[in-house]
C-alpha cells in the first residue's frame, strides 16, 4: 500500500536506527508482547540493527501459541464427530495437542474447513443444514469483535428467516491484560518496558496498558508493524528508560486512540463475559478468558455437546511455556531445530505464523550457528 511507503522507506529507517544508537547509553530489556511484532522484527532484520544495549524478548501475544493442549484436544475430538464441520483460521490446523492435530483428524476423514472470516462459517452452515458447523473461536481482543458480530448475525438470521440452527462456536478467546499482570509479577522475568500490541490497542485503546506504568513503573509504547513503526516504538521506550519517565506512549496514532473502539467492545460485552482461563505454558489466569453469555448459550458448542476439557499434557522437553514468558529464547529449547521444526512441530510456537520459534527458525537460526554468516537481506537494504 502506497500510504505505508514512509514507514518502510530505507532512509527513514536508517535515520531512526542512527537516532537509537545515539540515544541508548544503558542496557534496556524490552518485551514485544504481540506475535505480529515478533515476526516483523525478525522478517525485517531489526534485531541486528539495534545497539548492543537494547535487548528484545518475546511475550505471550500469539493466541494460537497460548491455547492449551486440552482445548486443542477438544477441537480434535469434536472434529472426529461425523455430524460436525469444523471451520477455523488456517494457523490452528497444524497445532499439536496431546492426541494429534486437526490436520491429523482431517487426514482421517474429518471435515475441517479453513475460513478467512468467522462470517464465512455461516455460509457453510446454510449449505450444510444437516451438519453442525462449529467455528473455533480463538484470538485476542482483535478478532473477538468479529466473532461476536457473527454470533449476533446468526441469531438475526434465525429469527428473520429459515436459517438453520446449526451454527455454533467453540469459545477459547483470551484477553491480554491479566497475563501481562501475571508476568510482571514473576521475579524470573526482568524487563524495563513493553512494546504493546498495535492490533489489540485498536480495540482496547492505548489506555488499557496504563496499569503497567501505574503498578509496575514500566515504560510502554504502542507501535505499528512496519520497520519505522517498530523502531519508533523502541526509541520511545529507550527514551523513557533513559529519562526515567515511564508512560504509555502511542506511536501508532494513525490507527490507535486512547479509548479504542467502543462499538467493538460493546459487541464483545453483549455476547461474552470474562472467566478464568488456562494459558499454554502460563497456567490458569483469573479473568483472562471469555465465555459465552447465558443469552447466547445456544451458540456455544461446549454447552450443546457437554464438552469437558481434560487436563493439559505438554510434550516432554518442549519449552514453549518459558519462551512465551520471555524467560527463554527458542535456541534454549532442546527440541528446537532438531525434533521440532516447521515441517514437524512439537509445540505451538513453531506452528503459528506469529510464533517466536517459527520466526527464529525462519530468520535467525543461520546467524546463531555462525558468527561469520551474512546478515538478513533486510539489514543490507536498510543499512
Amino acid at each position: 500500500m502506497k500510504y505505508l511507503d514512509e514507514y518502510r522507506d530505507k532512509n527513514i529507517v536508517r535515520a531512526l536506527t542512527q537516532k537509537l544508537h545515539n540515544l541508548s547509553t544503558r542496557p534496556v530489556r524490552i518485551m514485544e508482547v504481540c506475535g505480529t511484532h515478533t515476526m516483523a522484527i525478525f522478517r525485517n532484520g531489526l534485531k541486528q540493527m539495534l545497539p548492543k544495549t537494547v535487548e528484545l524478548v518475546s511475550g505471550p501475544g500469539c493466541p494460537v501459541c497460548v491455547t492449551p493442549s486440552s482445548i486443542i484436544d477438544g477441537f480434535v475430538e469434536l472434529a472426529g464427530n461425523p455430524e460436525v464441520i469444523i471451520t477455523t483460521f488456517g494457523d490452528m490446523v497444524r497445532v499439536p495437542g496431546s492426541n494429534g492435530s486437526l490436520a491429523d483428524a482431517r487426514a482421517e476423514g474429518a471435515k475441517v474447513e479453513i475460513v478467512y472470516s468467522p462470517m464465512d462459517s455461516l455460509v457453510f452452515a446454510e449449505n450444510n443444514p444437516d451438519k453442525q458447523v462449529v467455528f473455533l473461536s480463538v484470538g485476542f481482543e482483535t478478532t473477538t469483535p468479529t466473532i461476536a458480530a457473527t454470533v449476533l448475525e446468526a441469531e438475526r438470521r434465525r429469527k428473520e428467516s429459515n436459517f438453520p440452527a446449526n451454527f455454533s462456536i467453540f469459545p477459547a478467546n483470551k484477553i491480554m491484560g491479566p497475563p501481562l499482570k501475571m508476568l510482571m509479577e514473576d521475579p524470573a522475568l526482568k524487563v524495563d518496558g513493553l512494546l504493546c500490541p498495535g492490533h489489540v490497542s485498536i480495540v482496547t485503546g492505548s489506555d488499557a496498558f496504563k496499569f503497567l506504568v501505574d503498578d509496575y513503573g514500566l515504560a510502554c509504547a504502542v507501535a505499528g508493524f512496519e520497520p519505522a513503526d517498530v523502531l519508533r516504538g523502541i526509541i520511545a521506550l529507550v527514551e523513557q528508560v533513559e529519562n526515567r519517565t515511564p508512560k504509555v506512549e502511542n506511536c501508532y496514532g494513525r490507527i490507535v486512540s486512547r479509548k479504542g473502539n467502543l462499538k467493538a467492545r460493546q459487541l464483545v460485552d453483549q455476547v461474552f463475559t470474562t472467566a478464568d482461563s488456562e494459558w499454554r505454558g502460563l497456567g490458569n489466569i483469573p479473568d483472562s478468558g471469555l465465555i459465552v453469555q447465558d443469552d447466547y448459550k445456544t451458540f456455544d458448542i461446549t454447552s450443546l455437546f457437554n464438552i469437558k476439557s481434560a487436563p493439559s499434557i505438554e510434550p516432554k522437553g518442549c519449552e514453549c511455556g518459558e519462551i512465551l514468558k520471555g524467560i527463554k529464547s527458542p535456541p534454549g529449547c532442546p527440541l528446537f531445530g532438531s525434533r521440532c521444526t516447521p515441517s514437524s512441530p512439537v509445540g505451538p510456537c513453531m506452528v503459528s505464523a506469529e510464533g517466536t520459534c517459527a520466526a527464529w527458525y525462519r530468520y535467525q537460526r543461520t546467524e546463531d550457528r555462525s558468527q561469520n554468516s551474512f546478515p538478513p537481506l533486510a539489514v543490507l537494504i536498510y543499512l
